[in-house]
């Protein structure tokens, strides 16, 4: 991006809408104008969850466009249409108007859009020779939760910046907006036995997409150090990517860890000591925020201590939304397949109505509609996500499984979670920058 230089001449929009009837689009409900003065109403978007299909670096993100700080910005990517930026306003609120605040890279087309559930947008307003400044959209009236303003052509050839995105309007309930909002980056299957000297070695690349996220923390899905999990691989291959984030890692284990030929574990314990035993064991829990998150070992899912402290753990727990991640997915289209070594512990996590499960083991991305142990779709069940794509080699797509709803084999990547007290969305993100697959925003159970 440039550095930063004077804005352009300042100018404002108004969106013209149609004085028409009532008229209901892709399930987002749009409603003639009223004439209700929009000055009087709130700003909804103020420190809420967002997203975009890129950040430029880590100090860029989509957060800062909506943190009334103006010396911070959003930057997305350089060089590419399209790009967006989006923000959950936490609960269906009628929107009369969006105010940006462009930096010097600014958008010369764009459309604000507005939507219901994350994934059907309707247009509230259209530019299509923006000239940068402050751009003000008052007089719109429509509802919906998200709302998302998309880049189709740049006005420099940087890309999109903005310092502030501003959402005004009115909250259509009383139910107020999800609190504890954070970031978790996740993925499985990461170190080869290659460095950042080869042009093919996929793990220095997919830290650095990482570390440019900059979660609150990040997960591993297992697998994590190929191909015998030695700790002198982990030390000239993973320390050297994935390890300066290791501090804040919360990893599992996955059966390369098993092959140590010093012992099954031998290197993974070394490495990660008791950032991956915290509590004794290669399976553990933690809390953040509204959420619980099961550490567990799928290794050993024939263990009965690690199955009754799960079932104890569960027990215990006060939170209203709950996430496990291990190694073997019980649903994959990959070349492993279906892995039933999982099953029973679905069956204990679908009891408990934990809301998401996060596996490597197949080296693609993949993630499936809500089902429940045996497989069957059900508004209550469980959904699941595949993301064995850290670095190692990837495996085709082999034989997709029922109620597979996306998959990507090739492009290395990394999942990023945005969770908050009530919901969780997800991007599958390539080392490219580029949001690869969006999920849409589920409620906790």
């Amino acid at each position: 991006m440039p550095p930063h230089a004077s804005a352009p001449s300042r100018r404002t929009t108004t969106l013209s809408l149609l004085l028409a009837a009532v008229l209901l689009v892709t399930g987002v409900l749009v409603l003639a104008s009223t004439g209700r003065a929009e000055a009087a109403d709130p700003l909804l978007s103020r420190g809420r969850p967002a997203a975009s299909s890129s950040d430029e670096a880590s100090e860029f993100t989509p957060a800062n466009a909506f943190d009334g700080d103006p010396a911070t910005r959003w930057a997305s990517a350089e060089g590419s249409d399209p790009q967006w930026l989006r923000v959950d306003l936490g609960t269906t609120a009628t929107v009369s108007r969006v105010r940006l605040k462009w930096e010097a890279a600014y958008g010369k087309a764009y459309r604000i859009e507005i939507s219901a559930d994350g994934s059907a947008w309707t247009t509230l307003a259209t530019e299509s020779a923006g000239n940068g400044g402050t751009d003000d959209w008052t007089a719109l009236n429509a509802k919906g939760r998200y709302v998302r303003v998309f880049g189709t052509a740049r006005g420099t050839s940087y890309g999109y910046s903005l310092y502030e995105a501003e959402v005004y309007g009115t909250p259509g309930d009383t139910t107020p907006p999800g609190t504890g909002a954070f970031t978790v980056v996740a993925a499985g299957d990461i170190a080869a036995q290659c460095t950042a000297s080869s042009s093919s070695c996929a793990h220095p690349r997919t830290a650095a997409q990482a570390q440019r996220i900059n979660p609150k923390f990040y997960l591993t899905m297992g697998d994590n150090q190929y191909d015998d999990a030695r700790l002198s691989d982990y030390r000239n291959y993973y320390d050297k990517t994935w390890g300066a984030f290791k501090a804040r890692t919360r990893p599992v284990p996955g059966n390369h860890e098993t092959y140590d030929p010093a012992g099954a574990y031998a290197g993974y314990k070394s490495y990660f000591g008791a950032i991956a035993y915290p509590q004794g064991k290669p399976y553990y829990s933690f809390d953040e925020g509204n959420w619980h998150f099961l550490a567990l070992d799928s290794n050993s899912f024939d263990d009965p201590a690690q199955i009754q402290w799960l079932k104890n753990d569960l027990a215990r727990t006060t939170k209203g939304c709950v996430a496990a991640y291990f190694h073997h997915p019980l649903y994959s289209s990959g070349g492993h397949g279906n892995d039933p070594v999982s099953k029973p512990v679905w069956q204990i996590l679908y009891a408990a109505k934990a809301d998401l499960v996060l596996n490597g083991h197949d080296h693609h991305y993949e993630r499936f509609a809500p089902q429940d142990p045996s497989g069957r779709a059900t508004a209550d069940g469980i959904v699941e996500i595949v993301a064995g794509t850290g670095g190692a080699e990837p495996y085709p797509i082999e034989n997709v499984q029922p109620h597979s709803q996306r998959r990507i084999s090739g492009p290395y990547g990394v999942l990023r979670l945005d969770l908050t007290d009530t919901t969780y969305t997800w991007q599958y993100v390539g080392t490219d920058g580029q949001v690869k697959d969006t999920g849409p925003t589920r409620a906790c159970h």
